[in-house]
Order: C-alpha cells, then sequence, then structure tokens
C-alpha cells in the first residue's frame, strides 16, 4: 500500500514532529518513574490519526498555529490514556509491540499512570477556552459509556447490532469527531465547516472501528501490534461475529462462544466468521460510512487538507485488503 494521505501531505513531517514533541512535554513530570510510566505508550509509537486529523481539520481553511497542535494533543492523551485502562480490563500483554503498562508494572499503576494522562488531556483542553474544555469532557463520558455498553455485552451472542453501533459511536468514532471539532474550532473556522468536519469525524471513525474489528479477525499479531483474534478471546463480538451468529454458520458458531476460548476453539470460530460472509457484510457496511465522511467534505474549499481527508478514509478501507492472506 501507499503512504497513508492523512500523515503524508504538505508539511506533515514537521507537524507530526511538533504533536511528539508536545505529547512527550505534557507527560514529563519532576517523578522520573512516573514519566517513564505515563510516555511508556507515546514513545512505542502510534500513527497520531486523532491529532493529524484535527490539523487537517485546521488546514482546510486556515494555519496550523501551536494551538491547534495542542488540541489534537489533548485528545491523544485521551485515546492513550483509554489504553492504559483497556489494556487492564483485558489483562493484555502487549500493546503497540511493547509490553502493556499493567504487565511492565502492575494494575494500579496503569489505572492511575491512565488517570494523569486524562487529566492532563483535561489540562490542556481548559487551556483551549471552554467549549473547547466542555467537548473534551464530554468525549472522556461518551467514551466511558461506549466501554460500558461493550463491558455490559460481553461473551453474549445475543448482542444486538445495535449495541455494538452504540459502543463504536462512544469508544471510537466521538474521539475522531472530537479531533475534527477541535481541530476546526481552535483553527477559527465558520460554524458551518466545524460542524461539516465533526461529521466527517464521525462517519471516518465508525469506519475506521469496522475496519479494526475485520483486521482483528485476518491480520497477524505483527500486523496489529497487539495479539491477533483478541477480541474473540475477551468476548467482544463485533460486527463480522454478529453477522456470521445470523448466518448459516450461526448454530456452529455459537456452540464455540459465550465463554473465554484459547487456541484450537478460537481459530475454529474465527474460521466460521471468515467463511460465513460476516467480512464482506462489514467492509460493505464500512464502505457506507467512509462514503458519508467523503460527502461530508462538500461544503469545505478545496485544499491540499481536505484532498488528505479524503483520500484518508479510502487508505483506512485498504488496510485490509494490505493484511487480507
Amino acid at each position: 500500500m501507499g503512504s497513508n494521505p492523512l500523515l503524508d501531505f504538505p508539511g506533515a513531517e514537521g507537524h507530526l514532529a511538533l504533536i511528539d514533541e508536545r505529547l512527550l512535554a505534557a507527560v514529563t513530570t519532576d517523578d522520573p518513574q512516573l514519566t517513564e510510566m505515563t510516555s511508556h505508550l507515546i514513545r512505542a509509537g502510534g500513527k497520531r490519526l486523532r491529532p493529524m486529523l484535527g490539523v487537517l481539520a485546521a488546514a482546510t481553511s486556515t494555519e496550523v498555529t501551536v494551538d491547534v497542535i495542542d488540541g489534537g494533543v489533548s485528545v491523544e492523551l485521551v485515546q492513550v490514556g483509554s489504553l492504559y485502562h483497556d489494556d487492564v480490563i483485558d489483562e493484555a500483554d502487549s500493546r503497540r509491540g511493547v509490553q502493556s503498562v499493567n504487565v511492565r508494572w502492575n494494575n494500579l499503576t496503569a489505572i492511575l499512570a491512565g488517570d494523569f494522562l486524562l487529566a492532563k488531556a483535561s489540562e490542556i483542553a481548559a487551556s483551549l477556552g471552554t467549549e473547547v474544555a466542555a467537548l473534551l469532557a464530554r468525549t472522556i463520558g461518551r467514551l466511558c459509556e461506549g466501554e460500558i455498553l461493550e463491558l455490559r455485552h460481553a461473551y453474549s451472542t445475543a448482542r444486538t447490532e445495535d449495541a455494538y453501533f452504540a459502543a463504536v459511536e462512544g469508544k471510537t468514532a466521538s474521539l475522531y469527531a472530537t479531533a475534527c471539532r477541535i481541530g476546526a474550532i481552535v483553527g477559527g473556522l465558520p460554524r458551518d465547516e466545524v460542524d461539516a468536519l465533526t461529521d466527517y469525524g464521525v462517519s471516518f471513525g465508525m469506519a475506521f472501528q469496522l475496519v479494526d474489528d475485520v483486521l482483528d479477525l485476518v491480520a497477524t499479531e505483527e500486523e496489529l501490534g497487539k495479539p491477533a483474534a483478541h477480541d474473540l478471546t475477551e468476548g467482544i463480538y463485533n460486527l463480522p461475529v454478529l453477522r456470521a451468529l445470523q448466518s448459516d454458520v450461526g448454530e456452529e458458531l455459537t456452540g464455540l462462544l459465550g465463554s473465554p476460548i484459547e487456541g484450537a476453539e478460537r481459530e475454529a470460530a474465527r474460521s466460521l466468521v471468515l467463511q460465513s460472509g460476516g467480512i464482506e457484510e462489514t467492509m460493505a457496511e464500512a464502505e457506507r460510512h467512509a462514503r458519508r465522511a467523503q460527502d461530508a467534505l462538500a461544503p469545505l474549499p478545496d485544499s491540499p487538507a481536505k484532498a488528505a481527508l479524503h483520500d484518508g478514509v479510502d487508505h483506512v478501507l485498504g488496510t485490509v485488503a494490505a493484511a487480507r492472506p
């Protein structure tokens, strides 16, 4: 695959460098051990899609300032903090190709470090104005609601698609939408453009999560940076699985699911999902959200940033073709 348009546009290299610089500055404290813990996943890498969406949102109509960068950093800190908490919940061993914080230190440390990252995100957002602060706080709330919805349906083969999409909107799409909206607000864009970019972020986030759910089933641990088929193991039955449960293999798949599975059972369940048509149906749903994201950009003036946002959606869809055997 070619390079990601969201990360490869004029000036992107400089923006990415400044994002990383500001991220590390935000989590540097007087306590070296706390700094090591809070910077652990930041130093491990990551695409920085959320802060770059904020940058691109602003760049559709104006120059990218340090405040725009900081707006993106606040959203990225929420994302990283939520990963610390997720890894405790999931008892994960690795993240982004390195030991998870809960394994390298312990669960309590991971929870407190995640809390610290959320606090720093809120502090940065407050420095950007009351609207941004309120928006980020609301997003953290939606993130928690999405997580609770997901946990409520863990190991449930009766999970509905409505419940699945509600969790995705809270856990994933809300962060992408907020990244775009903060970039547009801090960039001083007209309100109709702020709303259009927010709509783009929602639909981009939905498409991104649908693709991520497919990748969990078709990609390798090396490609994912985390264990493959992890959602099946944890009882998070996403859209490909829900569609498979309604297919000809549904009865057999139901017999395998409903409790933790590993090894041969997990591979058998994954094989059933792959042969069910659930992957193809999920990708069709992702494509519908992708088109909505691109349509949302219509009111914006033509610019390299708008083109990058448009092409970035197609790139996300293409990651499945690149990973699938």
